[in-house]
């Protein structure tokens, strides 16, 4: 039986391109999927959650997600990995030393999420279960999802985190996934792992990559245009004085 994006509560941006809005922190999820595969951008803060995206790719791709694109290693964007067993996981270079099992980051990022009330154990349930990143992307990385669908991954940080992927979808129009190095539905956060210095020059080379007419899809919020992130990274270069 065929679905909709809308039915299951997904927005579509293209043929084949969607996003949803997760409920909790806002954060955003995307699916982009061909003849051959399909790609979720970010996996959600639980393995429930991460489940229920899978499921929703399922009905609407008609195939289990194949490769997994983690935009940074925050509790929100990763927790749900685990649940998207046999895909290939892609990240940013240094996200498979964040999310080892013997790496510290695991303890920290289980805090975190404690702290801005995910419950203890889906927390530690989630975190003791994080997957490897063995695809990580340095410079930019073509996907093929078959029928023609080429994706491009690319490390365009740091800025929001030392490790920020964003995801590029070429089409009519064209759709770039930017994690949390973009914002709408509140001002940037800047936690300990942010290196503000860089965070301008990030967005500029997102704009680049990106294009003037392509829709942005932030990592809370609503889809926003080029004009948007323009104006996001002037205002985060007055905010951490970073001169041109």
């Amino acid at each position: 039986m065929t679905v909709t994006w809308e039915e299951l509560g997904w927005e579509r941006l293209a043929d084949g391109v969607g996003r949803c809005r997760l409920p909790g922190w806002d954060c955003t999820a995307g699916l982009v999927f061909g003849a051959g595969g399909a790609l979720m951008v970010d996996a959600g803060s639980s393995l429930a959650e991460g489940a229920r995206l899978g499921e929703a790719a399922r009905r609407l791709a008609g195939r289990r997600v194949t490769h997994l694109a983690l935009t940074h290693p925050h509790f929100d964007h990763v927790f749900g990995a685990a649940a998207f067993a046999g895909a290939e996981v892609y990240g940013a270079v240094g996200m498979r030393a964040l999310l080892a099992p013997d790496g510290r980051e695991r303890a920290a990022l289980r805090a975190d999420a404690v702290a801005e009330g995910l419950d203890a154990p889906t927390a530690r349930e989630a975190a003791d279960a994080l997957v490897a990143v063995p695809h990580e992307i340095g410079g930019e990385h073509v996907l093929d999802l078959g029928g023609g669908r080429r994706v491009l991954l690319a490390d365009l940080g740091p800025g929001h985190t030392g490790h920020d992927l964003a995801v590029l979808v070429p089409g009519s129009p064209d759709v770039v996934f930017c994690g949390d190095l973009v914002e709408e539905s509140g001002e940037p956060q800047a936690g300990p792992d942010a290196v503000p210095s860089r965070w301008p020059a990030a967005l500029d080379r997102l704009l680049a990559w990106g294009g003037a007419d392509a829709l942005y899809v932030p990592g809370h919020g609503a889809v926003v245009d080029a004009a948007f992130v323009r104006a996001q990274r002037d205002a985060l270069a007055v905010r951490f004085g970073v001169s041109r």
